[in-house]
């Protein structure tokens, strides 16, 4: 068996402190950028509202910082969010940001403590109009006899149009209203019509009796559903 040397012992001794000191300083850097990710990153949408969401890391000291860049799918370049760099917030709203309902989107977090930045966490790819949820859509009754005339207003996007007023869902989503008829907490009848149609015509009502109507909205080709409207109610003559 081969026995080594007084001075290749020592050699053999500095060699192996220094692997373990260069292993200990390589592994410490992403052992503290893993304590300082985001958790969970991910997108919620609701009427087009795109907003991304984090958690503060648990191991992680309270005074982080958070900075948020975004890509549509296949650009190679990212991108800051202006209004998400150094925000102390679990959020930030991507809505103008990722506006084109048809593009798939990455967006990405990373912390800054006072030490050093996190590693950045990539959220899902995320593409607004297969995940995005609808708020129920408003109705205004009115009653002509025994007639009931239900006026349907969907819901609102963040986004805005030409003169400044915000935008309908429908402009972005082909969607389906469906009208609920009750009495005494009882379905009578379910109605249909698509975001074409403002206006919903029930006739061959029953006089002297009181209807309440619920409405919400249906994604025609996912089958996807808003909650349910409140009710409002209207008595016939």
């Amino acid at each position: 068996m081969y026995a080594l040397t007084g001075r290749q012992s020592l050699a053999l001794f500095f060699a192996i402190i220094l692997l373990c000191w260069a292993d200990c300083k390589f592994n410490s850097s992403p052992s503290l950028q893993d304590d300082l990710a985001p958790l969970e990153v991910k997108f919620h949408s609701l009427d087009f509202r795109n907003v991304l969401h984090w958690k503060h890391p648990q191991k992680a000291v309270k005074n982080l910082t958070y900075f948020v860049q975004y890509k549509i799918y296949g650009d190679k370049e990212w991108t800051n969010s202006e209004h998400c760099q150094g925000i102390r917030l679990l959020e930030c709203d991507l809505s103008q940001a990722t506006s084109d309902p048809r593009e798939w989107y990455y967006a990405r977090v990373r912390s800054f403590s006072s030490e050093e930045f996190s590693s950045w966490v990539l959220s899902h790819r995320f593409y607004p109009q297969w995940e995005t949820s609808f708020s129920p859509p408003q109705i205004k009754v009115t009653m002509t006899g025994r007639i009931i005339s239900v006026q349907i207003r969907p819901p609102r996007t963040p986004l805005r149009g030409q003169k400044g007023s915000r935008i309908r869902v429908t402009k972005l989503q082909k969607l389906k209203f469906r009208i609920y008829l009750m009495h005494n907490d009882v379905e009578e009848e379910v109605y249909e019509t698509d975001s074409c149609s403002k206006e919903l015509v029930i006739e061959g009502l029953r006089p002297k009796t009181t209807y309440c109507l619920q409405a919400m909205c249906v994604t025609p080709r996912s089958g996807r559903k808003s909650l349910r409207s409140s009710s409002t109610c209207i008595s016939t003559h």
